[in-house]
C-alpha cells in the first residue's frame, strides 16, 4: 500500500487474468483464445496500412466498421459502439448505464471482472445465486434494480439463456438496463440482438477476440438502442476520444466482411468441443452442456487443483478458480485436435488410465 495511492486503489482486488506463459511447446487451453488464425483478409488489411495512415490520428468515430457491424446485425450505425476490447465498452457501460441508486445484478458465479468494476466505479452490487445445475432463473432477478448484467454463454460455466429467458428478464426489468454480454454467444447460442428494437434498454456486447481470434488486436462493440449507445459515446469522449486505432479499424472491417471463414471456425471448435466432451465423459467427468469455445468439467474423485497442477507440470495449462460452486471444476478452452489429443493423454495418466 502507497500513501500516494488515492483511496479506491487501496480498496481494489484487481482481476486476475489467465496466464499468458513465456515458455515455448506449451499447450495453452487457459485463455479461450480461438486455435485458428484469423482470417487471411485481416493480414492484408493490416499490411495494406502504409506509414502516412499511421501519422494520422484514425477516424474517431469508427463509422466504417460501425457501418459494417450494423450491416450485419441489421441495425444502423447508430445503434453501434465500438471500443478497445468488450472489457472497455462494457467498463464504460458501468459508468453510463449501471451507476444508479439501486444496486446491479449479477450471477454469483460469472465473469470475475464484474465486481472489479463495481468497485472501481463505486456501484453497489448483489449477486443472484445460479440454480443448482449452474443455470440461470430469470424470475430470481428483482423488478427493481439498478440493472442487470449477464454473460451468454455465461463464463466460466459456459451454459446458454435461451432467448426466452433473455426476454423475460428484459420484461421484468424495464425500468432499468439489461447488458447481455455475449463474448462466446458464436459458438452454438442465438444472439439477443435481434431483441434490440424490440427493447430499448437492452445492450449486447461482442467481441472479435473469440470467434474471430483477433485476442491480441482487442476490438469489442456494443449494440442497443440509439439512447444507450449515445450515452456510451458521452462516456468514451469524455475518457479516450481515440479508442481503436486505424491498424485496428481496418482489420477488424476485414474480419466482419469475411463471413464465410468466420463460419467456418466457429463450426470446427464446435465440432471438437462434441468430441472433447465425450472423451472426457468417457473418463468419468462431468461436464457442464457449454454454448462456448470452453467447457467447466469436475470429476468427482479426483481434486481439481491437483489436476490442475498436474497438467501444468507436463506442458498443458488450463484454468482452475478457487472459488465457491466451482473450487472443483476445471475451465478446459476448445484447442486444435492436436491439443486436446496432448490433454486427454495427460489425463488418462493422472487418473491412472494409461
Amino acid at each position: 500500500m502507497s500513501r500516494y495511492w488515492s483511496d479506491v486503489v487501496n480498496t481494489l482486488t484487481p482481476y486476475l487474468p489467465g496466464e499468458q506463459p513465456l515458455l515455448d511447446k506449451l499447450v495453452k487451453l487457459n485463455t479461450n483464445e480461438s486455435p485458428y488464425p484469423p482470417s487471411p483478409r485481416v493480414m492484408e488489411a493490416i499490411s495494406a496500412v502504409s506509414a502516412d495512415a499511421l501519422r494520422l490520428y484514425p477516424d474517431p468515430e469508427s463509422v466504417a466498421l460501425r457501418q459494417a457491424i450494423a450491416a450485419r446485425f441489421g441495425l444502423q450505425a447508430e445503434q453501434v459502439f465500438v471500443g478497445n476490447g468488450s472489457d472497455e465498452v462494457i467498463a464504460l457501460a458501468f459508468m453510463a448505464l449501471l451507476k444508479h441508486s439501486l444496486p446491479l445484478y449479477f450471477p454469483d458465479v460469472s465473469y470475475s471482472f464484474y465486481p472489479v468494476w463495481s468497485a472501481m466505479f463505486d456501484i453497489a452490487y448483489r449477486t443472484i445465486p445460479l440454480d443448482q445445475d449452474f443455470s440461470i432463473d430469470p424470475a430470481a432477478y428483482p423488478v427493481k434494480n439498478g440493472g442487470i448484467i449477464i454473460p451468454n454463454p455465461n463464463a466460466p460455466t459456459g451454459m446458454l439463456m435461451s432467448l426466452d429467458s433473455i426476454r423475460a428478464l428484459l420484461q421484468r426489468s424495464a425500468e432499468s438496463v439489461v447488458v447481455i454480454d455475449e463474448a462466446y454467444i458464436d459458438f452454438g447460442g442465438e444472439s439477443a440482438t435481434q431483441l434490440i428494437d424490440e427493447y430499448d434498454n437492452l445492450l449486447v456486447v461482442q467481441t472479435l477476440s473469440k470467434s474471430r481470434a483477433l485476442a491480441g488486436l482487442r476490438v469489442g462493440f456494443a449494440m442497443g438502442s440509439k439512447t444507450l449507445i449515445e450515452a456510451l459515446g458521452r462516456v468514451k469522449n469524455s475518457f479516450n476520444s481515440y479508442p481503436l486505432d486505424i491498424v485496428a479499424q481496418r482489420a477488424a472491417l476485414a474480419s466482419i466482411d469475411d463471413e464465410d471463414y468466420f463460419r467456418n471456425s466457429c463450426e470446427r471448435v464446435i465440432s471438437t468441443r462434441k468430441i472433447l466432451c465425450s472423451a472426457m465423459a468417457e473418463l468419468g467427468f462431468d461436464v457442464l452442456p457449454s454454448g462456448a469455445n470452453f467447457i467447466l468439467a469436475s470429476h468427482p474423485q479426483y481434486s481439481a487443483r491437483k489436476l490442475f497442477s498436474g497438467l501444468r507440470d507436463q506442458g498443458i495449462l488450463v484454468r482452475y478458480f478457487d472459488k465457491p460452486r466451482i473450487d472443483n471444476h476445471l475451465r478446459i478452452t476448445i484447442g486444435t485436435d492436436e491439443d486436446n489429443k496432448a490433454l486427454l493423454i495427460a489425463l488418462r495418466a493422472l487418473l491412472g488410465n494409461d
